[in-house]
């Protein structure tokens, strides 16, 4: 247990209702422009599946007001953000971005390999940004073994890699393909003071992300920054130590909980809101945490076999003032799009207040994906 520290005399007082609490009413801020929260949150995760939209236009209709699906992606260039890796792929702040930059260590391509990287960086440097089609049609490197254990395109698996480095930038997608263009690379040395400042800082983006968090989540969590700052990834022990010191704490049912010190959970009450979140919302991306404060495993099914399905290809957990009470599956067919709840204890809550803020969320839903609009 961590040693009494300013801020920390309410420990014993928290309950897990507070917890509860504190994680729905910071992460789900009152709505502001997209600028701003890109900001205030730093990091949105992303993903290409689409059902009936990608998760990070899911994550920001909560957090942006009249968002529609599709306006981080057509709104990018002008945005100042970055596609990059934090702790999972997805799209951070230039602050965010300048923190885990530059990359060093092993180049995360081979030697042969590596020779093509100064000839694709003059490639693109005369070209400007371009689609890796182009840049493979140029050099045509063949193909490569992924993670996976398939085979991927060898001229886009370097592009990727060199991406990850940071000597490209996504400058914008067409169709949902990556366009590269050049970056200019920071310089390389980073005093003791200012590594320690900005993992510190890495692990803040974190808290602020994710918060409350249980103490495992907080380790595994600051652990996946080995993605962030590869170079800094045997610092990142002592990091942790030193964000459980500055952290409040408090153990509640037998697991320590943090968050940052100037906040103090329970202090919001809920309002009569329901949403629809989407499988890697702020919210729900713990599954741990989501589990202790909901006390049900919510798990994400698009890659599960159908036959083993509990809850649908991409539920969304229905979440109702502060509590998780099941989930939706949102499906679209012509310009209307069905919504199939399902309720962990079997049937909705009764009351009128439910049902006409189901109906409100519903309404939103609509509006946020826009079938009317060109792009459907």
């Amino acid at each position: 247990m961590p040693p009494d520290r300013p801020g920390h005399d309410n420990r014993s007082r928290v309950t897990i209702d507070d917890l509860r609490r504190h994680a729905v009413a910071r992460s789900l801020f009152p709505e502001v422009s997209l600028p701003d929260a890109l900001e205030a949150v730093g990091f949105v995760q992303a993903d290409p599946i689409r059902a009936p939209a990608r998760a990070q236009d899911l994550i920001l209709r909560h957090r942006v007001a009249g968002y529609r699906a599709g306006d981080l992606e057509r709104e990018y260039p002008g945005l100042g953000v970055h596609e990059d890796f934090f702790i999972n792929y997805g799209f951070v702040s230039d602050r965010v971005f300048r923190l885990m930059h530059p990359r060093r260590g092993h180049a995360p391509w081979s030697a042969g390999r590596g020779r093509y990287t100064r000839r694709l960086l003059e490639f693109i440097r005369v070209h400007g940004p371009v689609h890796p089609r182009h840049v493979d049609d140029h050099f045509s490197l063949g193909a490569v073994t992924n993670y996976w254990g398939g085979s991927s395109n060898a001229t886009t698996h370097l592009l990727d890699a060199m991406h990850y480095r940071g000597l490209l930038r996504v400058a914008r997608r067409e169709s949902g393909i990556r366009i590269y263009e050049l970056r200019e690379p920071e310089p390389a040395r980073v005093s003791t003071r200012e590594r320690r400042r900005r993992l510190d800082a890495l692990v803040d983006v974190v808290v602020n992300l994710y918060a409350p968090l249980p103490a495992s989540s907080l380790s595994y969590a600051v652990r996946r920054l080995r993605y962030a700052a590869p170079q800094w990834s045997s610092e990142l022990t002592a990091t942790l130590q030193r964000a459980k010191e500055r952290l409040a704490c408090a153990r509640v049912n037998g697991v320590d909980w943090y968050w940052p010190a100037d906040e103090q959970p329970g202090a919001v009450e809920p309002a009569d809101t329901v949403r629809l979140l989407a499988p890697f919302d702020p919210v729900v991306w713990d599954r741990r945490r989501f589990e202790l404060l909901w006390n049900w495993p919510y798990r994400f099914e698009a890659y599960t076999p159908v036959e083993k399905r509990q809850w649908g290809y991409y539920a969304l957990p229905l979440l109702w003032r502060e509590q998780v009470i099941g989930w939706a599956n949102v499906s679209v067919r012509g310009q209307e799009p069905g919504f199939e709840t399902g309720y962990l204890t079997g049937k909705p809550p009764r009351g009128r207040a439910f049902h006409q803020a189901l109906a409100d969320e519903y309404l939103r839903f609509r509006a946020f994906l826009d079938l009317s609009g060109p792009e459907r």
